[in-house]
């Protein structure tokens, strides 16, 4: 993990790497959230604690993983912008860095999750107030069915506002008004 061990007693050494690997294995566990497997977790946790930018070849030494596996991890990491492709003057091979602000990452990941959830259930909602309707208007419709209907509409109309909010709320997040009302920790 970067560790020049040239630097470092034995115990020095073994002592910081098991800290990392406690740590890692708790960043790999909990990457499940951002639905990423404990191995792309694992790989995100060995970027944090990276001292420079790594190319796949050394994520799969380190790892003892395939290229392949670690080329799949890292396009996840990048899809979810945890990750950042560099640059490096002399170097032909592709290196990737943790991106260290955390705070971005939360609301990148979440606002475009939330969002893609809110517009799904929104053209539900649309569709089946579209459908009570239609059902309501019918010659046939009794008094009973058009209670039943109503008061769905009037449970769809609130959780249409739900998403609503819910739609405020991730704009609230991508333009960063989030942190006015809970600030970042310095």
């Amino acid at each position: 993990m970067s560790l020049d061990q040239n630097e470092w007693n034995e115990q020095q050494y073994e002592a910081v790497q098991r800290i990392r690997k406690r740590v890692i294995e708790v960043v790999g566990r909990n990457m499940e959230l951002y639905g990423v497997t404990l191995s792309t977790g694992h790989l995100y946790g060995l970027l944090f604690f990276a001292d420079k930018p790594m190319t796949l070849d050394e994520m799969g030494h380190e790892m003892q993983m395939s290229k392949t596996s670690m080329s799949t991890g890292v396009r996840t990491l990048l899809d979810l912008k945890m990750v950042n492709k560099v640059w490096e003057k002399g170097s032909r091979k592709d290196l990737y860095e943790v991106e260290y602000d955390w705070y971005q990452t939360f609301t990148d990941y979440f606002a475009t999750q939330w969002r893609r959830a809110v517009e799904s259930n929104m053209q539900a909602l649309r569709r089946a107030m579209k459908e009570i309707e239609r059902l309501a208007e019918e010659p046939d419709t009794s008094e009973f069915m058009a209670g039943v209907l109503q008061k769905d509409l009037e449970k769809i109309r609130q959780a249409e506002s739900y998403y609503r909010w819910l739609d405020r709320v991730i704009d609230a997040m991508e333009e960063g008004q989030l942190f006015d009302l809970v600030p970042r920790e310095s």
